[in-house]
Order: structure tokens, then C-alpha cells, then sequence
């Protein structure tokens, strides 16, 4: 960008230090204070608290649930996704473009509405599945029983393929087709290609899906507290809540211990994979705009196409009709078409109640602030990653990544223990305390659209308004800006909808004048009306859906939730 005057270089540290300062304050103490917690008690250091927290069976079987359901559903989840995009990316699949934004619904809404719709397929008693399975084979007990560690794995691997398949997707995309056609030249068949060529080359994209899909099962709350505490299948997030709501000291330092383990896997596996397994991806990226030959499938092509779409009907329609048709039955124990069973007061209800309307109201609100501050910083560091060489640019970037890669429940968890007082700062049981917690999980989100932009837009512009005298506040305002509204919009939505129906964060940092959505839709599912919960989960759908749709066309279809 040439040389930059000495108010331009003041200005960058200014935003530099400031968002720093904000995430050393509400990220960095935070978490380093959940650690020191855990391994100090009355000003000494000490392991009992440790020691006690993994003598009780509950917890080591916690932990263990944790890593086996996280294992299978990385590797189930890889398994699906994998083929799925090479389907889609690489073949001539009837339908793949309407099969690619399928097969992503999952995606985009709560993983706990998913809980709640398999909840209501596979009840061993009243599962609507089970009972169609058991009347057309008669069969004398279900075939299927949710409340088991099977249940939450399909469960959890049902919703988080598609972090797996969203990853590997584009990983094909930017992948050097060369090779590929290089052995088909040869005389490979394609399915040789795939396994000699194309599978070797995407692995460490599939090893960085796989790592992905078990973060996020591993630190999902909402899935195991609806299917697995049933069962009594607990898991490390669900245990942690449960000491959290106890409330006392002790249950806080064994809440921490619990915390920091969960803390440290997520760690190292993020080191995995955004510093040694990133690093072997570049191997496979051309920099060339090449379109990859498009594999025809042959006889084949009707009966793949078939078995997709038996897929896309029992992982996404299936469960999204039950969770709409829950919500018009009167009585659950009977189906929707019987006569006198359809109703809308379920719907009355989520548009009529003063609790609901309040709790939708708060998500909004909280939502909104936490995606317009979040993409102020966004906007901030993707200039300064890109369009300057500023020292001291890639520590906020390294914080937010880290921040990004904690699991929600430590985030919570190590905020209320550092923001309600102590060191000077109360925001709890405050919408802010929320709004905090939500920037830390999900501005990277943002900001990865908002990079990727100011990559995709040439500086020139803006170095003519430089030479011309313009300061760089105006600069940003006028031309940069501007140029990347699309991917500012997006980035704003893709911060916002997690935050509008965030779960976990949420139920342990509410009060009384802060419950949102999720915390709403979580309570009425578990303790009140499982119609009024799927209305709830119905009228989200709807919305990310639409909102969904308007972005896609906004943009042209280039984002999208």
C-alpha cells in the first residue's frame, strides 16, 4: 500500500490494541483463570480437586462417552461425507446442486432441534419409526432405542456431517485436477482414480473435516442433555451443567476440572489441524481456475441417484416433518392425520405468550450485537491482515481462531467465574455477558468471509485514494467498504443465526430477564410441551430457511448459512 503516514500507523495500533485489549479482558484472563481454578484451592496449589473429580465412576464414564460418541461420529461422519462430495463435486449426479444445499440443511439450524425430531422417531415405546417398523415386520419389541449410546452417536453424526462435507467440498474445489486426469488418461476407471489419486490427495482436507465433526460433538450440549441424559448417557458438557447449577464452590472447581480436559483436547486438536495438517493441504491447491472432468456415472447414475436421495429423505426431510407435524398434534400418542388430532395452538401459543415473545426479543437483541460488533472487528482485521504489514496484526487473529476452537461450555463457564465482580467487572446475569460469550465462538465465522474478500479485491483503488490525500477512516468508509458489503452482509448473518438460537452459552449465562430462545425451546422440549417446543423449532427453520434464501440471492449464490 506505499508508506503510510504516522496517523495512519497510530490509527492501526489503535484498533489493533483495542481489540486485543478485548480479548485478553473477556477471552484470554478468562480461560487462564478456568485453568488456574482448577489446580489451586485456598491460594496453594494442589491436584486433590483433580483427583477428586476422576475418582467418581460418573465422571470417567462421562469422559468416556465423550470421546467414544466424538470418535464414532468423526468417523461415521467422514465416512458419509466424503462420498457425498465427491457426488456432487466430481460426477453427474441427477440433482447435485439441490442435493449439495440438502445434504447442509443440518448445517444450519440447532443441533438440539435434531435431538428433538430423532426423540420423537426413535422413542423405544412411541417412536413413530419404531412403531412403523415394528407393525409392517411385526416385530414384538422396537428395533431402534435412541436413549443408547448408538442413539446419540446417529444423532450427532446425523448433524455434523455436514461440517465434514462443507470442509471437504471445498477442498475438492480448489483441488489440481491434473493429476486426476493424468490417470484417467492412463486408462484408470474412475473409482480407481478416486481411491489411488483423488483420496490420497484430499487427506489431509478429510483429516481436518474429521477433526472438525469431533470438536463440535464432542463440545455439543444440546444433543446429549436431550438424548443421552434420558438414558443416563452423560457426557462431559452435560456434566458440567449440572455442577454449574449446584452452584457452590466445590461444584464450580469440579465443574473446571471437567472444563479444562474438555479444554485441552479442543486445543490440540485445533493446533492439529490449523498448524501441521494445514500446512500439508497447500500440497494439493492449484492456483489455477481449472474446471475438474466431470465423472460420468454410467448405468449407475439412476441407482446412486436413488440411494442419495434415500438418504437425504431419512437424515434431513424425515426429521424436519416430524418436527413440524409434533407441533399441529393435540395428542402425541397418536398420529397427525387422525381425525380431531390436528391443531394450531401450539403456534397460537409461541406468537401469544409474553415469555416466548420476551425470550425471542432477547436473542434478537443480543444476536444483533453480538454480529454488528462482531463484524466491526472482522472488518478491522481483515484490512489489517491483508491490505498491511503492521507488527502485531496476527495475535487478534490467532485469539479469535483460539476463541473460535473452545467449546461453548468453557467459554460460559470461564465467564462466570471472572465476570461477576471479582476482578472488577459485573456483567452477569446481563444480556452483555451473552453478547461477550457469543463474539468469542463465533466471530471467526465473520471474519473468514470478510478475508477472503479484501483477498479477492485489488488495493488499487484504494491506493489511489491514498496518494490523493484521503485518510484511511474516510478510505474504508467510501471504497473499501463498498467493495465488500456482500461479504460484510453475509458475514453478519453467519454470525448472527448461531447466536439468534445458541443453546449452550446461553443456559448457563441467562437470568430471569435474559432467557433467549434456545433456553426457551431447551425448557418447554424437557419440562413442559414438546408441541410448543417443536413449534418453537418449526418457526426457526422457517426462518434460517428464508433468511438462507434471501442471502443466496443477495449475493448471488456466493454465501450462504
Amino acid at each position: 500500500m506505499g508508506k503510510k503516514s504516522s496517523s495512519f500507523f497510530k490509527t492501526e495500533w489503535l484498533f489493533i490494541g483495542g481489540i486485543i485489549l478485548f480479548l485478553l479482558i473477556f477471552q484470554v484472563f478468562p480461560l487462564c483463570y478456568l485453568v488456574i481454578r482448577s489446580f489451586v484451592s485456598d491460594g496453594h496449589f494442589t491436584l486433590e480437586g483433580i483427583k477428586r473429580i476422576y475418582s467418581y465412576s460418573l465422571n470417567i464414564s462421562s469422559v468416556m462417552n465423550t470421546l467414544i460418541t466424538a470418535t464414532l461420529s468423526m468417523i461415521f461422519g467422514v465416512c458419509i461425507a466424503f462420498p457425498l462430495a465427491w457426488l456432487v463435486g466430481r460426477t453427474n449426479l441427477y440433482g447435485k446442486n439441490f442435493f449439495r444445499s440438502l445434504f447442509v440443511t443440518t448445517y444450519m439450524v440447532p443441533p438440539y432441534v435434531g435431538a428433538m425430531a430423532w426423540l420423537r422417531l426413535l422413542n423405544p415405546n412411541v417412536g413413530t419409526l419404531n412403531v412403523f417398523i415394528k407393525n409392517i415386520f411385526g416385530l414384538e419389541s422396537s428395533p431402534f432405542n435412541i436413549y443408547s449410546i448408538g442413539g446419540l452417536v446417529w444423532v450427532l453424526t446425523t448433524f455434523y456431517y455436514p461440517y465434514a462435507f462443507i470442509t471437504i467440498s471445498r477442498a475438492m474445489e480448489k483441488m489440481d485436477p491434473s493429476l486426476e486426469e493424468a490417470s484417467r488418461s492412463c486408462g484408470a476407471s474412475p473409482v480407481k482414480t478416486l481411491f489411488t489419486v483423488t483420496l490420497p490427495l484430499m487427506i489431509p482436507s478429510i483429516v481436518a473435516a474429521g477433526l472438525l465433526v469431533f470438536v463440535a460433538a464432542s463440545s455439543c450440549y444440546g444433543i446429549p442433555s436431550i438424548i443421552g441424559a434420558p438414558g443416563k448417557i452423560y457426557t462431559i458438557t452435560t456434566r458440567i451443567v449440572d455442577y454449574v447449577s449446584v452452584g457452590s464452590k466445590e461444584s464450580l472447581t469440579d465443574a473446571t476440572s471437567l472444563a479444562v480436559f474438555l479444554m485441552l483436547v479442543s486445543f490440540v486438536i485445533l493446533y492439529i489441524s490449523n498448524f501441521t495438517v494445514a500446512k500439508k493441504d497447500y500440497i494439493t491447491v492449484s492456483g489455477k481456475s481449472v474446471k475438474p472432468t466431470i465423472v460420468d456415472l454410467g448405468k449407475w447414475r439412476l441407482p446412486i441417484t436413488i440411494l442419495v436421495s434415500m438418504f437425504s429423505f431419512i437424515v434431513v426431510i424425515l426429521p424436519f416433518a416430524t418436527v413440524f407435524a409434533t407441533s399441529f398434534t393435540m395428542n402425541m400418542g397418536k398420529s397427525v392425520f387422525a381425525e380431531g388430532n390436528v391443531t394450531f395452538k401450539y403456534w397460537t401459543t409461541i406468537i401469544s405468550r409474553s415469555s416466548i415473545l420476551k425470550s425471542t426479543g432477547n436473542s434478537i437483541v443480543s444476536a444483533i450485537f453480538a454480529a454488528t460488533a462482531g463484524m466491526f472487528v472482522c472488518i478491522v482485521m481483515a484490512y489489517l491482515l491483508k491490505r498491511t504489514a503492521v507488527k502485531g496484526r496476527k495475535i487478534p487473529d490467532f485469539l479469535i481462531t483460539v476463541g473460535s476452537g473452545t467449546p461453548s461450555v468453557v467459554i460460559a463457564l470461564s465467564l462466570i467465574m471472572t465476570m461477576s465482580g471479582r476482578f472488577g467487572i459485573n456483567i452477569y446475569n446481563t444480556i452483555f455477558i451473552m453478547v461477550v460469550a457469543y463474539m468469542i465462538k463465533y466471530m471467526l465465522m465473520g471474519m473468514r468471509t470478510v478475508v477472503s474478500a479484501f483477498s479477492q479485491i485489488s488495493p488499487s483503488l484504494e491506493e489511489a485514494a491514498q496518494v490523493s490525500g484521503s485518510k484511511w477512516l474516510i478510505r474504508m468508509r467510501d471504497i473499501t467498504i463498498p467493495l465488500v458489503l456482500p461479504s460484510v452482509v453475509a458475514g453478519w448473518f453467519l454470525i448472527f443465526m448461531p447466536c439468534f438460537y445458541e443453546l449452550t452459552m446461553s443456559n448457563l449465562l441467562y437470568s430471569n430477564n435474559t432467557k433467549t430462545l434456545g433456553v426457551e425451546l431447551f425448557l418447554y422440549q424437557t419440562y413442559h410441551s414438546q408441541q410448543t417446543a417443536s413449534a418453537l423449532a418449526s418457526g426457526i427453520l422457517i426462518l434460517v430457511v428464508i433468511i438462507n434464501f434471501v442471502l443466496n440471492k443477495l449475493t448471488k449464490g456466493k454465501f450462504s448459512i
